[in-house]
């Protein structure tokens, strides 16, 4: 029997959700923002394992979850922003109705910062999806800005956000290379990949303007992270291709990563060197090296990669050893668990 004093019971939320019975489901959630904060955030994540498993099942209700959003308990806020990027990973259309809201968050000084990160990914997702939508000049000015940051988990989302900005919609970024540029020997691997592809994506259909970034660019080729590696070697193959590059030290740097060990990074060496020497003859597994749609195909799987650890209980940014019950997240860098 339910408390006629409390909300309903979380089983009861979920339940009416599941049925499809929507004036129900905002009723009973109507309760839930006057109850206990246990009881909310129990809701929320009770919602949150939901859209795990059926994303869809939460597209009618997703406005009504914004009051939460702005609640006065900051693990409220947090829960509720972890919703929306588990609900806009799957279904990014579906979350384009609450953007300006999770803007708001992001734009927050005074937010809490992994309030902020987490708003920061919804965000990226919708724009991948639909850049228009997230791609005004204020919210970019909110990422850009937020890449000075220090908070790794901050800084990495905001990343993350660009990358799939530049994805979405590379026009949006054109005029931003020399500032994007700037953080590309951040301390967090995440960040310096993130950006380093967002710059990339850009010079795919933009390659003149990476001419801005060259030093830059150049500076990475001896990065520790593979994937930076070779993002950078491709991206001067295709500056390379938009103007001549007559300069030896870089041919030298590139030609040497052809010993790489990696053929994530051999191959875009060869593409640049190519690029560099005038070869129009490239290697048919040279061919798609450059563009787009093969950056967005590669984007989860190198994604995972760089943040699954190497050895277990070590974080994978900084190598420290993280104790079996800790905090979620690395206490020397920050990094999420």
């Amino acid at each position: 029997m339910e408390d006629s004093n409390g909300p309903p019971s979380v089983a009861h939320l979920t339940a009416s959700l599941k049925g499809g019975d929507v004036g129900e489901f905002s009723t009973s959630l109507n309760q839930f923002e006057s109850a206990a904060p246990e009881d909310r955030k129990d809701a929320l994540q009770a919602l949150r394992s939901l859209a795990s498993e059926q994303p869809d099942t939460l597209s009618p209700v997703l406005s009504a979850l914004v009051p939460f959003l702005i609640d006065s308990e900051r693990s409220i806020r947090l829960a509720t922003a972890k919703l929306f990027v588990t609900v806009a990973e799957s279904y990014p259309d579906e979350v384009a109705d609450v953007v300006p809201s999770l803007a708001e968050r992001l734009a927050d000084e005074d937010e809490f910062y992994y309030v902020r990160a987490r708003a920061a990914e919804a965000l990226g997702y919708v724009a991948l999806d639909d850049p228009e939508t997230v791609a005004t000049p204020e919210t970019l000015a909110e990422l850009r800005v937020g890449l000075s940051f220090d908070e790794p988990e901050v800084k990495e989302k905001l990343a993350k956000a660009l990358e799939y900005v530049a994805l979405g919609q590379p026009e949006r970024l054109k005029h931003q290379i020399l500032r994007l540029a700037a953080h590309l020997d951040d301390d967090s691997e995440l960040v310096r990949y993130h950006l380093c592809t967002a710059v990339t994506v850009v010079g795919c259909e933009h390659p003149e303007s990476l001419a801005d970034c060259r030093d830059e660019l150049v500076a990475r080729l001896g990065d520790d992270n593979v994937y930076v590696r070779g993002r950078a070697a491709e991206a001067l193959g295709l500056l390379a291709l938009s103007e001549k590059i007559d300069s030896p030290s870089i041919e030298k740097s590139l030609t040497a990563l052809e010993d790489d060990e990696e053929p994530f990074v051999t191959d875009r060496a060869q593409f640049a060197i190519k690029s560099l020497t005038e070869q129009s003859d490239s290697a048919d597994s040279l061919e798609k090296i450059g563009t787009i749609p093969m950056i967005r195909d590669e984007t989860d799987t190198i994604l995972k990669e760089i943040t699954t650890p190497d050895t277990e209980g070590v974080c994978s940014h900084c190598g420290l050893a993280l104790p079996e019950h800790g905090p979620p997240m690395c206490p020397r860098c920050g990094a999420p668990r």
